[in-house]
This record gives C-alpha cells, structure tokens and sequence, in this order.
C-alpha cells in the first residue's frame, strides 16, 4: 500500500511542477486503457444477455489541427452469454472504433474531448449451445465518446474515457432472432505523444 501511495505522490509531484503536453498539429498519441465493455443488451430472443468483460484497448490518435483529431482504437473479449440467467455460450468480440475527436482545451493541462464516429465489430469462436445457434461475423454502428486528458509532463497524460457504441448481430439456427449488444465502455489508461 505505501508503495502505491508513495508512487501516487510522486506522480502528483510531477504533474505540479512539469509543463503540460499539449498535442499541435501533426502529432500522434499512443494510449494503452484498461476498459471494462458494459452490454446494453437486447434482442429478440426473450432472456437473452451478454455479460460485462474487463480488458485493454489500445489505440492512436493523431491531432491535423490543435482542436481536432483522429481516433483509432482497438480491443478484444470473450463474452459469456446467458439466457434467463443460464450461460449457454460464448463469443470473442473485435471492436474497431474510428472518432473524430474536438478537443475543448488544447493547450490545458485537464483537456476535455467529444468524438463520434463508426464501429466494426467482428464476432468469432462462437459457442452457443454447443454450435446449434450461430452469429452473423459482421456488425457496424456508430459510436459516441466523451474523455479527458490529463497531463503529468510534456509527453505523458492520463486518459478518461467512455464510450456507446452500437452494436448488432443476429442469431440463428436453434435459436434465432437480432441480437443489439450496444456496450458502454469505460476506459482509463496513459497516452504518450510523439
């Protein structure tokens, strides 16, 4: 615990002290987030669900005016799924969100941004009853984000993020009908600039 705190302090130290990096035109940032995917599920299949799944997103923006930017980011899960509480299978997602991104406060050091852009979404090893029920592969939405960059020297920032993301799928075989998986997704992570 003193070890967390100490490293904690020295960080706020930092922060106090270090000039803020600020993205110009023409600059990229990496950022590596822990996120947990939160379904919003529905579907036609009465009782059916998608449980939640903690996992790592990384992803790359890059800044062609101060204020504006292109996000590209990218994770993968496996989700369990369940049907009136019973778990009757499973799914590995891939998300692929592309935002365009205003950020209010470029020059700050707490930075605020909204984005909105499109989803892809590709479903694989699909176990639902024992192969009987199968998924459409493809899924596209659009997706909507708020965040905040925070930053602790000239180079590194940390990232606040959540995201809604629209995504669909339809079941079929022993079971069939649509499926909107429709996720929010909770992010914290650090981003570099270079």
């Amino acid at each position: 615990m003193y070890k967390h705190l100490a490293t904690a302090l020295a960080v706020l130290a930092i922060a106090s002290v270090a000039s803020p990096a600020h993205a110009a035109q023409g600059d990229f940032v990496a950022r590596l987030k822990a996120i947990n995917i939160d379904p919003d599920a529905s579907s036609d299949i009465a009782g059916l669900d998608v449980d939640d799944k903690a996992t790592a997103e990384i992803g790359l923006t890059y800044f062609f005016r101060p204020r504006w930017a292109v996000d590209f980011g990218i994770t993968t899960a496996k989700h369990d799924i369940t049907l009136g509480g019973a778990q009757i299978g499973s799914t590995r997602i891939l998300p692929i969100n592309v935002t365009g991104q205003y950020h209010f406060i470029p020059d700050g050091k707490i930075r605020p941004y909204v984005g909105a852009g499109l989803n892809y979404t590709r479903f694989s090893d699909v176990d639902v009853l024992g192969g009987a029920v199968d998924l459409d592969k493809d899924s596209f939405g659009p997706v909507v984000q708020a965040g905040v960059d925070w930053a602790v020297t000239d180079r590194v920032m940390i990232n606040f993020d959540v995201k809604k993301v629209w995504i669909s799928t339809d079941a079929s075989g022993a079971a069939s009908g649509g499926v909107d998986v429709d996720p929010w997704v909770y992010g914290v992570g650090v981003g570099v600039k270079f």
